[in-house]
C-alpha cells in the first residue's frame, strides 16, 4: 500500500479523501493557492505544497505546479477529487510517465468517456440508447443556432470537457442559443482550458439518475445502485438521494447492467459514474460518464456502506475488489442537500465573505439514523470569489425515505451559517415541499416550482401557532433573566406576567397565556386551544431545541426588541412578544418602507464585468440582456426587469462590484 498520497484538489473533497487516508493508515499531501493559505485541508494533511496564485488556471489545474509538489513531497499516488484535473488525460499521462500512481481510471478511458462527445458515440456503438443531438464540433454562433433549429428546440449547449453545472446553457429560441453558445463557450475555456461545445436535445419532463460503478485492473466491475439527481438549478445538482424513489427493481438492474457494460467497454478501472435521463416511462438514454468521484458519492456510501475512497485507492493499488455484484444491496434511505455560498433571495447569486459563524450538526447517531456532514470551510475562514461555492455537504440515512427527510429537516433547521448568504432557507423548503416528499420531481422542479426566485417560505396557522407558543416560553425565560439582573424583589418570577400577545411573521397577532411549571410551559390561545412547550433554552442561545406537544421544533434565534427573529424550516421572520399594553401601542406604529431602487441596476453579487450591452441613452425592452457580470467561474447575464431609457451607465468591462454596487441607471 501507499504511503504518501497527494490530493490535487481543494475544499470538502479534500478533506474528505485526507479522512478516509488517515483510516487506512496513509499520510497525506495537500496543495493549496494563495487564497487557500489558511483552508481547512492544508491544516488536515500531513503536508503541504503551495502551488501559485488564487485563480485555478494559474495554480489547481497547472499539471506542472502538481508535478512538482509531487516530486518535493515524494508522494507515491494522486487522488484528484473531482473538477480541476480529475478528467484530464494529460495529467493521467503526466503522472504515469514519472510513475506516480493515479487514483482514477486509466488514461484512455479518460480520453474515451471524460469527453462528452467522444463518450456518446462509444455509447452508439455499444447500442447504448442516447439523447438525439449533433456530435461535431461546433465553431461558432451561428453554425450553433442553425443546428438548434435542424434538432428542435428545446436543446441543451454543453461544454465537452465539461462537469459540474459549467458551459451549460438550455436555448428555447435563437436568441438564446446565440447567447447560450458564447458563455458556454467561455465557461468551459475559463474552467476547464477547453472550449469546445456540443449540442443536444433537451428531454422535457425528465428525471436525472445516474448510475455509480466500480471496476478494479483485474476486470471485475459492479454497480453500487442508483441515485436521483433531479433537483437541479442551472444544471447544478442541489438535492440527491440513494435510491431513486421512482425506479422499480428490474429498471435499476437494466441501468446498473448497461452502465457496466460500458465502463467493461473502454477499460474502465476505479470509481467512475454513467448518468441516465429516464422519462416517465422508465425509458432511459445514456447521457455522460464521469471518470470520476462524484460529488454526491456519501449518499452511495451511506446505503452500501462501501468507503468508495477506499476502493478506489485499492483499486490504484492493483488490488481486487472485495465484493460481487450479488453481494452489494440496498440499505435505508440517504439524502444529501448541497450547502452553497449564495443567496437564494438575489436569485441564487454567488456569495462571498468570512463565516463568522460556521455550527453544522453532530455528526454520528441521530435516533434511528445518521447524520453525516462532508465540509472544507470552518467558522472564521473566508468564502472565496475563485472556486466553486459549495461549502457543505449534509448527508441524512435512515430505514425509510420519510425517515431520511424528516432527519434531514431537522439537521437543516440546527445548522448555523453567519456571515454569507446561504440556500439553508431554499433546502429546507425543498424539503417540505409536497412533490419532493411524494418523489414526483423532474429536473424541472426548480424552474416550475419556483418560476419566479425564491423569496422565502411561510408558515401555515398551526407551524406559526408552534413558533408562537415556542417564543412566549422562551420570552417568559428571557424576562426572568432581565428581573434577576435588573436587581428586582426575590420574587422576580411572580413579576413576570401570565399574559402577552403574539405577532408572527406580520400576521394577526395572538393573544395568550403562559403558564409553567417545572417541566416547561402551557401556552393556551385566546380560542382555547392550548401548547405543551419543554425545552433547555437560555437568554443568548442562537439555537432553541424545543418540544411543542412532544414534536421537536428547532428555532435559529437572535434578539431583537420585544421579541425574537426566528428561522426555522425555510421561514425568516420576526416574532414580536409583547405586553397587551405593548401590542396596542405597536400597533399604531407607522410601517417604515424600503428605498426606491426600481431605476437602478444593482450588482447582485461581488463580481466582474465581462461586458456591457447597452449605452447611456439606449431604450431597452424587458428581458433584453444589459451586462454580464462573471463570479466563482459563472457567467449571469443581467436582463432588464422592463422597458426602459439607459440614463447612465457606472461600469465598464473589467470593473470589480461589490454586491449593491450601481452598474446602471434608467430615467
Amino acid at each position: 500500500m501507499f504511503d504518501k498520497i497527494l490530493i490535487a484538489n481543494r475544499g470538502e473533497i479534500a478533506c474528505r479523501v485526507i479522512k478516509t487516508a488517515r483510516k487506512m493508515g496513509i499520510r497525506t499531501v495537500a496543495v493549496y493557492s494563495d487564497a487557500d493559505k489558511q483552508a481547512l485541508h492544508v491544516q488536515m494533511a500531513d503536508e503541504a505544497v503551495h502551488i501559485g496564485p488564487p485563480q485555478a488556471n494559474q495554480s489547481y489545474i497547472v499539471i506542472d505546479k502538481i508535478m512538482a509538489a509531487i516530486r518535493s513531497s515524494g508522494a507515491q499516488a494522486v487522488h484528484p477529487g473531482y473538477g480541476f484535473l480529475s478528467e484530464n488525460p494529460k495529467f493521467a499521462e503526466a503522472l504515469e510517465a514519472a510513475g506516480i500512481a493515479f487514483v482514477g481510471p486509466p488514461k484512455g478511458a479518460i480520453e474515451s468517456m471524460g469527453d462528452k462527445i467522444t463518450s456518446k458515440k462509444i455509447a452508439q456503438e455499444a447500442g447504448v440508447s442516447t439523447v438525439p443531438g449533433y456530435m461535431g464540433l461546433i465553431e461558432d454562433a451561428d453554425e450553433a443556432v442553425k443546428i438548434s433549429g435542424e434538432i428542435g428546440y428545446p436543446v441543451m449547449i454543453k461544454a465537452s470537457a465539461g462537469g459540474g453545472g459549467k458551459g451549460m446553457r438550455i436555448a428555447w429560441n435563437d436568441q438564446e442559443a446565440r447567447e447560450g453558445f458564447q458563455s458556454s463557450k467561455n465557461e468551459a475555456a475559463n474552467s476547464f482550458g477547453d472550449d469546445r461545445i456540443f449540442i443536444e436535445k433537451f428531454v422535457t419532463q425528465p428525471r436525472h439518475i445516474e448510475i455509480q460503478v466500480l471496476a478494479d485492473q483485474h476486470g471485475n466491475a459492479v454497480y453500487l445502485h442508483e441515485r436521483e439527481c433531479s433537483i437541479q438549478r442551472r444544471n447544478q445538482k442541489v438535492v440527491e438521494e440513494a435510491p431513486s424513489p421512482f425506479l422499480d427493481p428490474e429498471t435499476r438492474k437494466a441501468m446498473g447492467e448497461q452502465a457496466v457494460a460500458l465502463a467493461k467497454a473502454v477499460g474502465y478501472t476505479s470509481a467512475g459514474t454513467v448518468e441516465f435521463i429516464v422519462d416517465g416511462d422508465k425509458n432511459f438514454y445514456f447521457l455522460e460518464m464521469n471518470t470520476r468521484l462524484q460529488v454526491e458519492h456519501p449518499v452511495t456510501e451511506l446505503i452500501t456502506g462501501i468507503d468508495l475512497v477506499e476502493q478506489m485507492i485499492r483499486v490504484a493499488n492493483g488490488e481486487a475488489l472485495p465484493f460481487a455484484q450479488d453481494d452489494l444491496k440496498i440499505n435505508g434511505w440517504a439524502i444529501e442537500n448541497r450547502l452553497y455560498a449564495e443567496d437564494p433571495y438575489r436569485n441564487f447569486l454567488p456569495s462571498i465573505g468570512r463565516l463568522t459563524r460556521y455550527r453544522p450538526p453532530a455528526e454520528g447517531a441521530l435516533g434511528d439514523g445518521v447524520v453525516r456532514n462532508d465540509t472544507g470551510v470552518y467558522e472564521g475562514g473566508e468564502i472565496s470569489m475563485y472556486y466553486d461555492p459549495m461549502i457543505a455537504k449534509l448527508c441524512t440515512w435512515a430505514p425509510t425515505r420519510a425517515q431520511a427527510i424528516e432527519a434531514q429537516r431537522l439537521a437543516l433547521d440546527t445548522f448555523e451559517v453567519e456571515g454569507i448568504g446561504h440556500n439553508l432557507p431554499f433546502l429546507s423548503a425543498v424539503m417540505d415541499h409536497p412533490k419532493f416528499v411524494s418523489g414526483d420531481m423532474t429536473t424541472a422542479f426548480i424552474a416550475e416550482e419556483y418560476p419566479d426566485g425564491f423569496s422565502g417560505v411561510a408558515l401555515d396557522e398551526p407551524a406559526r401557532r408552534r413558533v408562537a407558543a415556542a417564543c412566549a416560553a422562551m420570552n417568559r425565560v428571557a424576562e426572568i433573566r432581565r428581573t434577576r439582573v435588573s436587581g428586582r424583589l426575590d420574587n422576580h418570577e411572580r413579576r413576570v406576567g401570565e399574559n402577552w400577545v403574539v405577532q408572527a411573521g406580520g400576521e394577526v397577532p395572538w393573544p395568550l397565556v403562559v403558564k409553567a411549571d417545572h417541566g416547561g410551559s402551557t401556552v393556551t390561545f385566546e380560542d382555547g386551544a392550548a401548547l405543551r412547550v419543554e425545552g433547555d433554552w437560555t437568554p443568548g442561545d442562537s439555537l432553541a431545541r424545543m418540544r411543542v406537544d412532544g414534536v421537536p421544533l428547532v428555532l435559529k434565534v437572535d434578539k431583537i426588541t420585544q421579541g425574537f427573529r426566528i428561522r426555522t424550516r425555510g421561514a425568516d421572520m420576526k416574532v414580536h412578544v409583547r405586553s397587551p399594553r405593548q401590542a396596542e401601542l405597536a400597533a399604531l406604529m407607522p410601517e417604515k418602507l424600503p428605498p426606491d431602487t426600481s431605476k437602478l441596476l444593482l450588482c447582485p453579487m461581488p463580481g466582474m464585468i465581462v461586458k456591457v450591452d447597452v449605452e447611456a441613452g439606449q431604450e431597452v425592452q424587458e428581458g433584453q440582456a444589459l451586462c454580464t457580470v462573471e463570479a466563482m467561474k459563472m457567467e449571469n447575464i443581467l436582463r432588464a426587469e422592463r422597458r426602459g431609457v439607459v440614463s447612465r451607465v457606472n461600469a465598464g468591462p473589467g470593473d470589480s462590484l461589490a454586491v449593491d454596487d450601481v452598474i446602471m441607471e434608467f430615467e
